[in-house]
């Protein structure tokens, strides 16, 4: 592979990998949202109205901004009927098919997501509730993720190719 696939792959691999495991601590945050609600609402008799909504942004964003890295690790999901059968190369062929497939579909989720953030940011959208937070920072996230994704799909790609090539891109 030419070195500047080389460095693309070792960058975004990089930025996946500090991405994720920063996104990986969300969890705790998550987590610390519900049990301050659980304790004022039902220990102190005072309910926050924030803390559910709170709870729902940074899951998301705990998905959205950690999902290059479970890929990156190959620890998604995957549907597999006849996958494991298939000889590495095999696979790796297989797969740089289907990633052409999920890269289009990542495109036409980002321009969805930048539509639905420049509505965001020009009519000030807020979620109807009685916190009314802007949606313009979880939209924000959302942006940053699906680009990192399709980023991280482009360099899964390049390692596939180069498996079904007969190498491996380190």
């Amino acid at each position: 592979m030419p070195r500047f696939i080389v460095n693309y792959v070792k960058v975004i691999d990089y930025l996946s990998t500090k991405v994720g495991r920063v996104a990986m601590y969300l969890i705790f945050v998550m987590i610390g949202v519900l049990l301050l609600d659980a304790v004022t609402r039902n220990i102190i008799n005072i309910p926050l109205s924030w803390c559910i909504e709170m709870a729902q942004f940074t899951i998301t964003a705990y998905y959205i901004v950690g999902g290059p890295y479970s890929m990156q690790l190959d620890s998604h999901v995957r549907m597999d009927l006849l996958y494991s059968r298939f000889s590495p190369r095999n696979q790796a062929r297989l797969d740089c098919f289907t990633a052409l497939f999920l890269v289009i579909y990542l495109v036409c989720l980002l321009v969805g997501a930048i539509s639905s953030t420049m509505y965001a940011i020009e009519y000030d959208q807020r979620k109807f509730s009685m916190w009314n937070p802007s949606m313009i920072p979880i939209k924000i996230i959302m942006v940053c993720g699906i680009i990192l994704m399709i980023l991280q799909s482009i360099s899964i790609f390049f390692k596939d190719l180069a498996k079904a090539r007969g190498k491996e891109l380190s």
